[in-house]
């Protein structure tokens, strides 16, 4: 999961979450069962509480998610676990390196988003994770053939085992769609935009034309730029880790597609992920949206069930990968062995088609990908739209770009800072671009 779905107004409650346990220290992190090379010994059956922090929705948990939380502690009734959730993946990982460079008030298990995971596997954060490659029963293999390499520092470490990945399609509005005259059903749909975003744009200029009065043709510019951008083959990073943000093909191609977007007047003007984005599914302002695999959960949480059966999912223009993230084990947890058997069980292909099935977040495992479950899976929210099918095609046509330690902010400067300017405010594209430029040289210095 990424930036990924994930309500801001969570996020104090997140933060809040790992500061109690930094109150907790003692409990946090009060000794390592892990051996020098990263391994650990074997769980114990005392009663203990492991905490998990991440961000958004992973779709483990009890009340909305597959009920996972409450299926191992049925297995393990000696283990009970905590989940302190943040909404936005940027505010979790600045609290979260914060708390690692401390070595305290940190959960036994944190969640690492994918635009955060080239910065986390850096020695200065690496250091503070187990090492999966030599953990038993941990095979890289397991996972699509990128999504290990991801996690995996130059000296051959491991720190995060993958829970998803985000091949991205169009969520759409059919109900809006009829009203201004575009096709609905989902093949046809796909097939007007197909093989170029700018078709897109320009079904949203015929939206705009005759579509229902007060209705955004997407609901945030950002949320377009990042669907675009994950098409590209070539992002913020090359090949050697340079990032290339200001000179990359891919970066331009997504830029001027959302800055048109926002110039016709086809943007929401939303900041996705806020309580107002929340507030714009159930009042029905706009209708399309950038539609990762993990975002289902949330289009229908957010929509509500008056909307239900309005929605539809459709193939992207050209396939990308938006998101997906890892769970890594703090070595400085109480409860090392413990956390690792979890994390291991938590993103094994069995959970990840559960977690699928309920909740969207598609699987990184190559044998849940592939599963029969997954394949068949229908949403009845959308209308029985059968989103296994449909996130497994575009899944199979990803071709990742690299990613580098300053991908997370880069991205977050743009979507957040540069077109939200231009989409709230009006400032030009030529000045917005350049703002962004200053503010991530700022950051990151020479370097960017």
């Amino acid at each position: 999961m990424r930036t990924s779905g994930r309500t801001r107004k969570a996020a104090v409650i997140a933060v809040a979450g790992l500061a109690t346990c930094a109150t907790l220290i003692t409990g946090c992190s009060s000794k390592s069962d892990n051996k020098s090379d990263g391994s650990t010994k074997s769980p114990s059956n005392e009663q203990i509480t492991l905490r998990i922090g991440d961000f958004g929705s992973f779709g483990y948990d009890d009340k909305t998610g597959a009920a996972l939380f409450a299926e191992y502690h049925k297995l393990h009734p000696n283990i009970t676990i905590k989940e302190d959730n943040v909404a936005d993946s940027g505010v979790y990982w600045n609290a979260l390196k914060l708390h690692l460079n401390q070595n305290s008030g940190l959960d036994d298990i944190q969640a690492i988003e994918i635009g955060f995971v080239a910065e986390a596997t850096k020695p200065q954060f690496a250091s503070k994770f187990v090492d999966f490659s030599k953990v038993k029963g941990f095979n890289a293999s397991d996972w699509v053939d990128y999504k290990e390499k991801e996690a995996t520092t130059t000296d051959g470490q491991i720190i995060g085992l993958g829970t998803d990945i985000g091949p991205t399609a169009i969520c759409y509005r059919k109900d809006m769609f009829k009203q201004a005259g575009l096709p609905t059903d989902r093949d046809t749909v796909a097939a007007q935009w197909n093989g170029d975003w700018q078709k897109f744009i320009d079904m949203g200029k015929q939206f705009k034309a005759n579509g229902p009065k007060g209705v955004a043709w997407t609901d945030a510019a950002g949320g377009l730029f990042n669907a675009v951008l994950s098409s590209q083959t070539t992002q913020y990073t090359d090949d050697s880790g340079k990032l290339i943000y200001d000179s990359s093909p891919g970066v331009k191609t997504a830029w001027d597609l959302a800055s048109q977007a926002v110039e016709n007047g086809l943007t929401g003007k939303l900041d996705q992920f806020t309580d107002n984005w929340n507030s714009a599914f159930k009042n029905s302002k706009f209708a399309t949206v950038a539609c990762p695999s993990w975002m289902v959960g949330l289009v229908a949480t957010n929509s509500g069930p008056a909307n239900q059966g309005n929605w539809d999912v459709a193939q992207p223009p050209q396939a990308g990968n938006w998101g997906g993230s890892f769970l890594g084990v703090v070595k400085s947890g109480k409860h090392v062995a413990e956390a690792t058997a979890l994390a291991q069980w938590l993103t094994a292909a069995p959970q990840q088609v559960k977690v699928f099935q309920k909740f969207g977040n598609i699987p990184s495992t190559t044998a849940g990908l592939s599963d029969p479950a997954v394949l068949s899976t229908t949403n009845p929210y959308f209308g029985d739209t059968p989103i296994g099918k449909i996130f497994s095609a575009t899944a199979t046509s990803i071709k990742p770009a690299p990613i580098g330690p300053n991908d997370g902010l880069v991205k977050d400067t743009i979507t957040k800072n540069g077109l939200l300017d231009m989409d709230q405010r009006g400032t030009s594209k030529d000045k917005a671009w350049s703002n962004v430029q200053a503010q991530i040289k700022d950051k990151v210095g020479d370097q960017g």
